[in-house]
């Protein structure tokens, strides 16, 4: 019977311990919907533009036993980390930038543990788009060709930009920069570049023409702000020439001589015709049309004409030869033509040399104004000048050429038969350049070829050149170096700069400007280019000793330079030194040295080393100061109070003494304090707490504070301890097989605990020390359990045994351990020092916890047989 009434409550028991242990069910999240912000993160979506730090989401679940649960975040491998998670709170917290454009979705394992089960979930984060993508131009260069015949309206190129963003954001639109001063148009959709209606291209007009295009976005939000952005490219378009310009003779009206000694087939003059068409010219076929009686034959290729019978057999004076000069084009058909007179004169006699005419006669000189840097193969129109030789034949051919600076000009033709016009063509247009030189001469000189008179003429060619804005202000150096003391007003100068236009006029004016991060302090003269301090400035080498910004030399016309300025300034010995504030009195120990410390505000040496020395001290022989240290120490031969009490009658052995600390400035500044050092020898053999306690008797709050850390971490122990006794309890009183249940009784009344504070107490001696007392009166949340429970107290049980003595040391009192509540919070802890044997007592201190409240729950929760 007595085995049957014990194995009874051991079978309940075991079956109580296995449905505890089935009843533990997995933990789980709470699934809120997409638009929640707490839960399992599932269908969260985030824009790419959230700031990283930010708290995007909270995971949130619990667990059906009511145990709390903790969080994780997991990524698969080799995928980046954008989240964080706080374990206990579950708050997520993007830390890592988000992209849309090279990452639309994440994925994040989520899980959830009650310490025994854990929940994994994998989760989808979207990303969603911000408007942080500029448009961008795809195959650039853009370069289009484009004939010159080519209608308007007509499409001749598609320009196409691409933007990342999605929505408004990607969404491009064209347009065109001056689209009033260009003959083109662009569809705003399309990106197609069309020609304007009833605009029509010309090759000889406009060889290239250069578009300015911009592709916008459509705008979208940014960081909380409506942002739009742009880019810009240009589109060159070459005109293509198109065969729609006749010849054109060079050199009208031909005049030609034939001498009396002129032989059959010699060449009498040459004309030239030139293809209108210069992108793209074809060859020239020369013919005489009529006039020419069988006497002269002209060359199909070079337009030579030659008399092809002797001057005698010649029944005509004067001669008019119409000359037809054709296109022939690649396929060689014949296309554009043009007709030219060519007059030839029968003589026989050479007895007239060249002669030059003008407008108005013969003349030897012609001036012409023209702008500087004219286009090449330009023919200078406003020469009018005709060259002739009145000899018929031979005697009237002669040469024409310029005399002067070579290689800029051409003369057109170059051998003359009678008579011509005269042509000068422009070869080398960097050369005609105001800039160098203002006016160009050049003699024009005409010699006859074949006669032994060579009879020659000149004639002065004078062009005066009229400036461009073809010059961009130049600085005269590339950067600028200059210092200044700190101590300048405001208003002073620093530095001058200087640049050069060499254009005339307005173009070459200059005006000067700066900016730059650096350059808020400074102002500049817009036209002498001197830099100067604003005057509200204050500069101060301690706070900013470097400048730099950059300078703009700029013409009335826009065309600008730069050049970088580089300003330090100079520092100056403004500051005195500071003592520090905990200078006034100093305790020294004999055989350790007190130090004392100024600080000068100065940014540079030698204006912030500072000296020290001892001004005034009396007697005068018993300190020493290191001069760069600052260490005040005794003289070697003091290593005691009584050699000290035989110095002064002072008994309390208090020193003032007046030191000086000066700065190596110039001017030198110095600053002198008042020190009172108080002498003591060394107390080691009082204790390590006493000579704690001596050494910080300058700074008592630090003393306060290290007493005050060492007793919270005492309380902090005690806490942990008491926790886990209560963990250890609460799993006794559930279960317990081994012992027998005779009967619930009665539950008392509650008890409570009641704990005195910790008393400070001032021991005789120089290290303090501290006792705690406490009195247990009653027991209340023994557990320590912040969810409070009445808890059915069974009898009292017999008093637990005394706690162990422990031995005391002579020099500390012993300690009195208290029972300790989980529950109980103490306002107010005095962290005792730190001193030798606190490591014993500590144990002891623990073990006393630990016995008292096993017998606790000896007494409070075992059942009696």
């Amino acid at each position: 019977m007595k085995n049957a009434r014990h194995f009874t409550p051991s079978l309940f028991l075991s079956l109580v311990h296995v449905c505890l242990v089935q009843a533990n069910y997995a933990p789980y999240f709470f699934d809120n919907g997409a638009r929640s912000t707490n839960g399992n993160m599932a269908l969260l979506s985030l824009s790419e533009d959230t700031p990283v730090g930010t708290h995007v989401y909270t995971l949130n679940g619990t667990d059906p036993e009511g145990d709390p649960v903790t969080y994780d975040l997991t990524y698969e491998a080799g995928s980046r980390r954008y989240f964080s998670v706080d374990k206990n709170l579950g708050n997520v917290t993007l830390i890592e930038e988000l992209d849309r454009e090279k990452e639309d979705e994440i994925e994040v394992i989520v899980s959830i543990s009650d310490g025994l089960s854990t929940v994994s979930e994998k989760v989808r984060i979207l990303v969603m788009d911000a408007n942080d993508e500029s448009p961008e131009f795809i195959n650039t260069p853009y370069i289009v060709e484009v004939p010159e015949n080519t209608p308007s309206g007509s499409s001749i190129f598609k320009i196409e930009a691409i933007d990342k963003d999605t929505g408004s954001g990607g969404s491009i639109t064209y347009f065109l920069q001056n689209i009033h001063a260009n003959k083109f148009t662009i569809d705003r959709h399309s990106g197609v570049l069309r020609i304007k209606t009833g605009v029509t291209l010309d090759y000889e007009k406009s060889r290239t023409h250069f578009v300015v295009v911009v592709a916008k976005d459509g705008g979208g939000k940014l960081r909380g702000d409506n942002k739009v952005f742009s880019d810009s490219t240009t589109v060159t378009i070459n005109v293509e020439d198109v065969q729609d310009t006749p010849p054109m003779f060079i050199g009208t009206p031909y005049y030609g001589y034939v001498y009396e000694d002129t032989l059959a087939g010699s060449e009498v003059l040459t004309v030239v015709a030139l293809d209108g068409d210069r992108g793209k010219p074809n060859s020239i076929h020369y013919c005489i049309v009529n006039g020419d009686e069988g006497s002269f034959e002209i060359s199909n290729t070079t337009g030579a004409i030659s008399v092809i019978k002797s001057p005698n057999q010649l029944k005509k004076e004067v001669y008019e030869l119409k000359v037809k000069a054709s296109e022939i084009d690649q396929e060689g058909d014949t296309s554009e033509h043009i007709f030219a007179m060519v007059t030839i004169r029968v003589v026989d006699l050479n007895n007239h040399p060249p002669t030059f005419y003008g407008e108005n006669g013969p003349q030897n000189r012609f001036e012409l104004t023209m702008y500087e840097h004219p286009p090449e193969g330009e023919i200078l129109r406003g020469l009018k000048i005709t060259v002739n030789d009145s000899d018929q034949g031979a005697n009237a051919k002669f040469n024409l050429r310029l005399v002067g600076p070579g290689g800029i000009f051409r003369v057109v033709p170059q051998t003359v038969l009678n008579e011509a016009q005269v042509t000068i063509i422009v070869e080398n247009s960097a050369a005609i350049d105001y800039e160098s030189s203002k006016v160009l001469t050049f003699k024009l000189l005409a010699i006859e070829v074949n006669t032994p008179e060579k009879f020659s003429s000149t004639a002065d060619i004078v062009i005066r050149l009229l400036d461009t804005n073809d010059n961009v202000p130049k600085f005269s150096s590339d950067y600028y170096i200059a210092r200044i003391p700190e101590n300048s007003p405001g208003g002073s100068n620093v530095v001058a700069v200087t640049a050069t236009d060499p254009d005339s006029g307005l173009w070459g004016e200059i005006k000067y400007s700066i900016y730059g991060t650096g350059a808020d302090l400074f102002l500049i003269h817009p036209s002498t280019g001197i830099i100067y301090t604003q005057p509200w400035a204050v500069l101060d080498a301690e706070v900013n000793s470097k400048y730099n910004f950059y300078v703009k030399a700029e013409d009335t016309d826009g065309k600008y330079s730069l050049a970088e300025v580089f300003i330090t300034v100079l520092d100056v010995n403004d500051h005195s030194p500071e003592f520090n504030e905990n200078i006034q009195e100093k305790t020294m120990i004999i055989g350790s040295p007190v130090k004392i410390e100024a600080i000068d505000q100065d940014a540079e040496e030698p204006n912030n080393i500072v000296d020290y020395s001892i001004m005034q001290a009396d007697p005068a022989n018993v300190f020493d100061i290191d001069q760069s240290t600052g260490e005040i120490k005794l003289k070697s031969y003091i290593r005691s109070l009584d050699i000290i009490h035989n110095i002064t009658k002072n008994k309390d052995c208090i020193w003032s003494l007046v030191v000086q600390a000066k700065d190596r400035g110039s001017p030198s500044f110095s600053t002198t304090a008042v020190l009172k050092i108080d002498i003591t020898e060394e107390t080691l053999h009082k204790g390590p707490m006493a000579a704690f306690l001596m050494q910080t008797k300058d700074n008592p709050m630090k003393a306060l504070g290290v007493l005050a850390g060492v007793m919270g971490i005492m309380v902090l122990i005690t806490i942990m301890i008491s926790t886990a006794m209560f963990w250890r309890n609460k799993r006794s009183n559930k279960v317990m097989p081994v012992r027998r249940i005779i009967k619930k009784r009665q539950m008392p009344p509650s008890r409570t605990v009641r704990m005195e504070w910790l008393k400070f107490k001032r021991p005789s001696n120089a290290a303090e020390k501290f006792v705690v007392e406490e009195d247990v009166k009653s027991l209340h949340n023994e557990n320590s359990n912040n969810n409070i429970q009445v808890v059915p107290v069974p009898p009292a049980s017999p008093l637990p045994p005394p706690p162990p003595t422990l031995a005391p040391r002579s020099d500390a009192p012993a300690w009195r351990v208290p029972t300790v509540s989980g529950s109980l919070t103490p306002k107010h802890v005095i962290k005792p020092p730190k001193k030798k044997g606190h490591g014993s007592t500590h144990n002891a201190l623990v073990s006393e916890l630990k016995m008292r409240f096993e017998k606790r729950n000896a007494a409070f929760g075992e059942p009696h047989i």
